[in-house]
């Protein structure tokens, strides 16, 4: 039955993203650009994607897939950049707050990568963001002293030996059991095969948006994932810590399941903390994903 869902508005990093009811049933994201705060440069595209609010909807039994956000959800970059930054400037006598400098990267690596490809072919992985972006926060912040191979270590050796969160490897285990469990990411391919080998971690895939050539929050990153597992989008679930990536994914047709991550973004803490109530699960931690899921 068709049903008006009203209008809800929610933020990403300052981004306000605004979900619309219509009569008819559906519900659009739309992006809207403006208000992006911080340092960033650039501002992000609109985006609509329209979700069927049907009655013939998938339930939580028909999943089997769990699509991981993986950079966020399961890597702790926030504790590997900034100890990375500190011993960098230590190397040169510099003291800064790393912590907020890691934040600072992080925002602009993923205001970089966010929809990328939506209006042209896609041009760089995540990777390339992250050098990009590296150079913005040293040239912002009076840190042009660093070399090219302290940069490099910085973007390339210290992203790709990123640690998991402890209770990740064991909880993913006791899921693998019962689902098909993927990387779904906006990191590159040697990003997450070189933090999966140093982690211990073993995924049934992963799925990159390097090969899909549509980068998350675009609607076609969530459906080609869908049509790469041979399934219907009602039958995986988006796992992540974030509600613009789980949002992005039900609109799509997905389960989602939010697992909290306070310490994501350090002392900072996490952007969006609260889970939007639409989401079908919200956990603590891994093991009670797991529980939750029966697994």
């Amino acid at each position: 039955m068709a049903r008006s869902l009203g209008t809800d508005v929610w933020t990403v990093w300052s981004v306000p993203i605004r979900l619309i009811g219509l009569g008819t049933g559906e519900r659009t994201v739309s992006h809207m650009p403006g208000a992006v705060g911080g340092d960033w440069t650039r501002r992000p595209p609109d985006t609509h994607v329209t979700l069927n609010r049907g009655d013939d909807l998938m339930g939580m039994d028909d999943i089997k897939a769990l699509c991981f956000d993986t950079g966020e959800t399961i890597l702790d970059w926030h504790m590997g950049m900034r100890t990375a930054l500190a011993a960098a400037g230590a190397r040169h006598g510099i003291d800064r707050d790393w912590g907020s400098l890691a934040n600072e990267f992080r925002r602009r690596s993923l205001k970089l990568i966010l929809n990328h490809g939506e209006h042209a072919p896609a041009t760089m992985t995540f990777d390339d963001a992250h050098r990009e972006a590296l150079d913005q926060v040293l040239a912002d912040n009076g840190l042009e002293v660093l070399t090219e191979d302290e940069r490099h270590t910085l973007w390339w050796d210290t992203i790709h030996s990123l640690r998991c969160w402890d209770d990740f490897p064991d909880g993913l285990a006791r899921l693998r059991r019962k689902f098909m469990c993927v990387s779904f990411t906006l990191l590159s391919f040697r990003i997450v095969m070189d933090t999966s080998r140093k982690n211990g971690v073993s995924w049934d895939a992963v799925i990159s948006c390097e090969a899909i050539g549509k980068y998350k929050v675009l609607p076609e990153a969530y459906r080609t994932c869908a049509k790469f597992l041979q399934l219907d989008p009602g039958e995986c679930c988006m796992v992540a810590c974030h509600n613009f990536d789980l949002n992005a994914a039900k609109a799509c047709g997905y389960q989602t399941a939010f697992v909290r991550r306070p310490g994501e973004w350090g002392a900072e803490g996490p952007p969006d903390p609260k889970p939007d109530p639409r989401h079908d699960i919200v956990a603590a931690s891994f093991p009670e994903l797991a529980e939750k899921l029966g697994a």
